[in-house]
């Protein structure tokens, strides 16, 4: 079995406009003495490979400790897209329950896409670019996957995945209360299927 990290690296990976840096701090180190070493992060909850709970668009939605678990764990579909996803491109993908789009940052989803694609019964929709939506379609795609109870996960790194079937592993940090979370998004290849 082989396992693949489709996770960004948190720290230096690019941010979405107008979020901030993510910061960390050494609180004790053993470099200056200390007997242990400890770091405080400052963050966005959407910075790096990370999962959107309806909270996020949705204002009575459900937050990340309330989701379920199986959305993010399961087999999943890597497909490669590039430019705008519509509902022409969403029919031509085969059915599945998790979907991650590979299209090297520059893929996202129209609001009707987004809207096909919520109607096949994904419980997942996951992408390698900053956001599923282009800018100035954030709230009419996030809230036609969220509305619809379809969970997104943004910021993935699909570079050295192929094409296919592949079993997924990403759970989001229990964060209560709160509309995202980080994940450590993983793919299994040559799994055993359940």
């Amino acid at each position: 079995m082989e396992i693949i990290d489709i996770s960004v690296p948190f720290f230096s990976c690019p941010v979405y406009p107008g979020d901030p840096l993510p910061r960390a701090e050494k609180t004790a180190d053993y470099k200056k003495g200390d007997i242990y070493t400890l770091s405080n992060v400052s963050a966005c909850v959407h910075t790096g490979t990370h999962i959107d709970a309806p909270l996020h668009f949705i204002e009575s939605g459900k937050s990340i400790e309330q989701l379920e678990l199986k959305p993010f764990i399961g087999e999943c579909l890597v497909c490669e897209a590039r430019g705008e996803i519509g509902p022409g491109t969403v029919e031509r993908i085969p059915k599945c329950e998790r979907l991650l789009i590979k299209g090297g940052g520059k893929a996202y989803f129209s609001p009707e896409g987004a809207k096909a694609a919520a109607g096949r019964g994904i419980l997942l929709a996951g992408i390698d670019s900053l956001s599923v939506s282009r800018e100035g379609e954030e709230a009419a795609v996030h809230t036609a996957f969220l509305g619809n109870n379809v969970f997104i996960a943004e910021c993935l790194d699909l570079s050295k995945v192929n094409p296919g079937t592949y079993f997924l592993f990403a759970p989001p940090v229990k964060f209560d209360g709160l509309e995202g979370a980080p994940a450590r998004a993983v793919l299994l290849k040559n799994y055993l299927r359940f």
